[in-house]
Parts: C-alpha cells; sequence; structure tokens
C-alpha cells in the first residue's frame, strides 16, 4: 500500500466519540493544527538537564523554532521506560537537586512567557509522595497541561484521573503495541489531550528506522477512537518525523533532542543548537501529508 493510501486509510476526526469534550490548551492545539494541515511536533526535555535555568531557555527556543508541545521529563531515580540517554540525563538532573516541585516551579516561570502546551512526563512514585490532589492542583495552578506517568496502568488510574480532571489537566495514557484489543479501547476512553502510541517494544533511544508495523497500529487506534495519536520511542531524525507523519496525529522526538543537549551542555551554541534541530523535525510536519 502507498504512503498515500496508508495516511488515507489512517486519518480521522480528532476527537473523542462519547460524552461532549471540553477542549483545554492541547486540544485546541490539535484542533488547530488539524486546520491548517499540519500535524504536531512533541518535543521533550528532561527538566533539570543541565539545569533548570538552561531547561527554561530550552523550552522558550523550542517553541519559537516549531515544537507545538513540550513534554518534561521530570528526573527519576528508577526510570524504567527510558533508555541509556534519558537515564544520563535524568541522573544528572537529579545530581544537581532537581524535584518534582521545582520542576513544576520552573512551568509557572515560563507561563508568563510562552503559551506552548507543556506536558509532564513522570513515574507514579513522586505523584504518589506530592499527593494526587495536590499535585494536580499545583500543576495546573504552575501552568502545566497534561501529565503522562509511564508507570500507572489504565486499570490502577481512576484515582489520579478523578483528581487530574477535577483540576483541568489533561491525563495522557500510553499504547504500547503488545496491548491487547481490549486494553486498547480501555485506553483510547481513558486517555485526554492525545494517545502517546509507543511505537516498539523496549525503551527509549534512537533507532534506525520506523516500525514497519507502525501504520497497522495506528489504524487500530483510528478504529476505537477520534483521540489525536502522537507516536514516540524510537523516532530521532527528520525523516522519521516525516514518515510517520504521513500516519499520525503528532510525532514525539526525546532521546535525540537530550543527546545533543548532553553534548552542547556548557557551550555557548546550546540554546541555538537545539532549536536549529527542532525546527529540522517540524518542517517536514508542515502543510498537507
Amino acid at each position: 500500500m502507498s504512503d498515500a493510501r496508508l495516511a488515507q486509510a489512517t486519518d480521522g476526526a480528532r476527537r473523542p466519540r462519547g460524552p461532549r469534550y471540553k477542549l483545554t490548551r492541547l486540544g485546541e492545539t490539535f484542533e488547530g493544527l488539524r486546520a491548517r494541515g499540519e500535524r504536531a511536533l512533541v518535543a521533550y526535555l528532561t527538566a533539570g538537564d543541565p539545569s533548570l535555568a538552561d531547561t527554561r531557555r530550552l523550552v522558550l527556543e523550542a517553541a519559537r523554532r516549531g515544537a507545538d508541545v513540550v513534554e518534561l521529563g521530570v528526573p527519576f531515580s528508577d526510570p524504567l521506560a527510558d533508555g541509556p540517554v534519558i537515564q544520563r540525563a535524568a541522573m544528572r538532573a537529579l545530581d544537581r537537586g532537581t524535584t518534582l516541585p521545582r520542576v513544576l516551579e520552573t512551568v509557572a516561570t515560563l507561563r508568563a512567557e510562552t503559551n506552548v502546551p507543556i506536558a509532564l512526563l513522570t513515574y507514579y512514585n513522586p505523584v504518589l509522595a506530592f499527593g494526587l490532589k495536590a499535585f494536580a492542583r499545583t500543576a495546573a495552578d504552575a501552568g502545566v497541561d497534561g501529565v503522562i506517568v509511564a508507570d500507572l496502568p489504565p486499570e490502577e488510574a481512576d484515582p489520579l484521573a478523578a483528581e487530574a480532571e477535577a483540576a483541568g489537566l489533561d491525563l495522557v495514557a500510553m499504547v504500547a503495541p503488545t496491548s491487547t484489543p481490549e486494553r486498547v479501547r480501555l485506553i483510547a476512553r481513558r486517555s485526554r489531550g492525545f494517545i502517546y502510541l509507543v511505537a516498539l517494544t523496549g525503551v527509549t533511544g534512537e533507532r534506525r528506522e520506523v516500525p514497519r508495523d507502525l501504520a497497522a497500529q495506528i489504524r487500530a487506534l483510528r478504529r476505537v477512537t477520534r483521540m489525536p495519536v502522537c507516536v514516540g520511542f524510537g523516532i530521532s531524525r527528520p525523516e522519521h518525523v516525516e514518515a510517520v507523519g504521513r500516519l499520525a496525529d503528532g510525532v514525539i522526538v526525546g532521546s535525540a533532542i537530550v543527546r545533543l543537549v548532553e553534548e552542547r551542555a556548557g557551550s555557548a551554541g546550546l540554546v541555538e543548537a537545539v532549536g536549529d534541530f527542532v525546527a529540522a523535525l517540524k518542517a517536514p510536519l508542515r502543510g498537507p501529508r
């Protein structure tokens, strides 16, 4: 099947079925992109690497150069879903004293400077330690738009989902290649903002090519939801972004950006280098599929 036919087969409206869905900043962003014929670039940064001050500058530059959503990773000591590049970034950030409260303070500072949607990628332990209600309300007050909890299964997500909904946060769920049809339907019902489609089995990290069964995974989701689908894990080059952008509503790039931060940390050209890379990643997502 040609790329054009694959894109047509996996395309669809973007709003979830069921009761009327109130659009959040994430939802409004995807609606606007759809109206312009664009797909979203979701740029991941590890908060606190190389410092929270640098994170602020990098978020602003990423937004200026084309990132439609910024995903901030909250550093955690046992990041089960992350590969070596992001693990190293998390350890550096933790060594410099980065905590969940300090990440939220950074988001609050950013909100005075940018309207780019910000989603936190975290694990459940820091959220539990903060307190579910306190976390949801503090995150929303700081200007966080969505939360992705990498190790929280949908069957156990109701307590956090209730607090997130009450606070106006989108709790974004993840679908894996190993998810059964029943769990895909459950996740599609539960996710808000967008659905995070994990493109491959394993941890984050750069790969040479896009998984061959990605179109089939997206088609399976399209059959049960109209929620925007963003694809992450293993996507690291503009050509990967172009290929995935023909099929999905958004593309998530993490390890390649974090590796660039690692390589340029401490240099005067850090922010510009990341901005140039973000611009190159966004370019294939503009205009028609």
